[in-house]
């Protein structure tokens, strides 16, 4: 036979994309060509795979080998495809038959010694395997837990291209992998380690019941940094879908936690200052990664320091923050990547950040506005909670009046609120307040002309937006739903109010 086709898979974004690989062996000069929009990395595989068949004890055919990959408008990127490249090969040359080859997924890079190693991407690639109606896939062992979280497809290991040989000419058939049991998950910093800051914890709890973006202001050591990290613990788990999701982000971007190959908790994401745009929202010059903000999906992106950014990459985030994904454009295509992230931004008051106060801050008034103005104010307009710590007391550090309540049962109230609002919003595809329309929350979700007689003063003066208002009634909500009201009163927009407003009275 001389020529066999088998299937490998690429991404584009997020999703995964079927690859079929074809195999022609025809007389003439001994090359390779390889044609399908291959790129370095692909064009690279032919030495590599060339290397890897030898090594593991078969002969690498020395004819006129014709490559394709199909569809071939689609670029290919990375390593992945090694493992399809030599099993098409060789079955082409009559190594293997060509029929265990011909509706085989593989995914690998090969290593010149035949060894099969791990890649990015191979949930998503898995999953674009199982839509296409493949039910046998071969992936690196390293990858085999990963894999084996879809159900849909039978998963084989393979350590070396030796064992895919003996499997595919049945000497020995590779068994199909089982995932097995989840790692516990790490301890998360717990809430009660936070001393005083009343305000601020009242914050992350409504941040966490509402999934709204926040600001924390602030002198060094009030704690800002302690809260955001907190966080994430007071989320509920992941479900299936947005694990998967998530998963896959991290999959691609090849983060995903040693030995735990699926993400179930949301996820803290704290890069810094110096980060690029390209880090903070996804980019490259080659294939497109996800950046901080779309690895944050489902969890929390933390800014610590975030007048220290440059203000061009903050305001990068406008956009991704309103809409819930982000889509790369480059030469060579485009790339979405979901990033339904809470922000949560820290600052200084000042460029000397001392930790006495005021009082002892050296920095003139021209030069504090100078640094506050580097967070844009489109960028702070879609902030819903903007909260001043003051520096931590005496009393509360050193006398403790009394203990500061746990995670475990801040996060009680936050799961009961979360169910409160996800009842309201049955039906309508918004899980939570912070995403709900403007509209809606003006026509079927109003709250009464009586309760808003604060926030209409504050649109009337200029101190709100248009889009203020929305936020201010999106909080009021989530109190309402803390506090187990069924509508917003006076007392839930007032605290909403305020909430939104301090940091620019300040």
């Amino acid at each position: 036979m001389t020529l066999a086709r088998t299937w490998s898979a690429g991404l584009t974004g997020v999703q995964g994309a079927m690859v079929e690989v074809e195999v022609d062996l025809a007389a003439g000069v001994p090359q390779v060509v390889l044609v399908g929009l291959p790129d370095a990395v692909v064009r690279q595989s032919v030495d590599r795979v060339r290397a890897a068949v030898v090594n593991a004890g078969a002969r690498f055919p020395q004819r006129r080998i014709t490559i394709g990959l199909s569809p071939a408008s689609m670029p290919k990127q990375g390593s992945g495809f090694d493992l399809a490249l030599a099993a098409a090969v060789l079955a082409a040359s009559g190594v293997v038959p060509g029929e265990a080859v011909d509706r085989l997924v593989l995914l690998g890079e090969l290593g010149l010694d035949g060894a099969v190693r791990g890649i990015r991407g191979v949930l998503p690639s898995v999953l674009a395997a199982a839509s296409a109606g493949h039910r046998h896939v071969v992936v690196p062992a390293a990858n085999a837990d990963e894999a084996a979280l879809v159900d849909r497809v039978e998963v084989l290991a393979a350590a070396t291209l030796r064992q895919l040989i003996d499997h595919l000419t049945g000497r020995e058939r590779l068994s199909r992998h089982r995932r097995g049991p989840a790692p516990p998950a790490p301890p998360s910093a717990d809430l009660a380690d936070v001393v005083g800051q009343r305000a601020g914890r009242r914050a992350i709890e409504v941040a966490a019941a509402g999934g709204h973006h926040l600001l924390l202001a602030g002198p060094p050591g009030a704690g800002k940094t302690m809260l955001a990290e907190r966080l994430p613990g007071l989320l509920p788990p992941l479900d299936e879908q947005a694990a998967l999701e998530v998963t896959a982000i991290h999959s691609i971007a090849g983060t995903l936690p040693p030995g735990a190959p699926l993400v179930t908790r949301p996820v803290l994401e704290a890069p810094h200052h110096s980060a690029t745009m390209a880090a903070l929202v996804g980019g490259g010059s080659g294939q497109i990664r996800p950046g901080a903000l779309c690895r944050a999906h489902r969890g929390v992106l933390f800014l610590d320091e975030a007048p220290e950014f440059p203000r061009a990459v903050l305001d990068t985030l406008r956009q991704p923050l309103e809409r819930g994904r982000v889509t790369i454009h480059r030469a060579a295509g485009t790339a979405t990547f979901p990033c339904r992230a809470q922000l949560v931004l820290a600052a200084n008051p000042c460029p000397c950040a001392t930790a006495a106060g005021e009082t002892a801050c050296t920095c003139s008034p021209l030069e504090r506005r100078r640094y506050q103005a580097r967070l844009s104010g489109p960028l702070l307009d879609r902030i819903d909670l903007r909260v001043d710590l003051p520096p931590v007391t005496r009393a509360a550090w050193l006398d403790g009046v009394a203990a500061p309540e746990s995670t475990a049962v801040v996060a009680a109230r936050v799961s009961a609120a979360r169910a409160a609002a996800a009842a309201r919003l049955a039906g309508t595809g918004y899980l939570l307040n912070s995403e709900v329309p403007g509209r809606s929350l003006r026509e079927r979700w109003a709250v009464p002309r009586s309760a808003l007689r604060l926030a209409e003063r504050a649109l009337e003066r200029g101190a709100l937006s248009a889009r203020g208002l929305d936020r201010v009634l999106r909080v009021a909500w989530t109190l309402a739903d803390l506090s187990g009201r069924t509508v917003p009163g006076g007392d839930e927009v007032a605290e909403a109010l305020g909430m939104r407003l301090q940091r620019a009275a300040a």
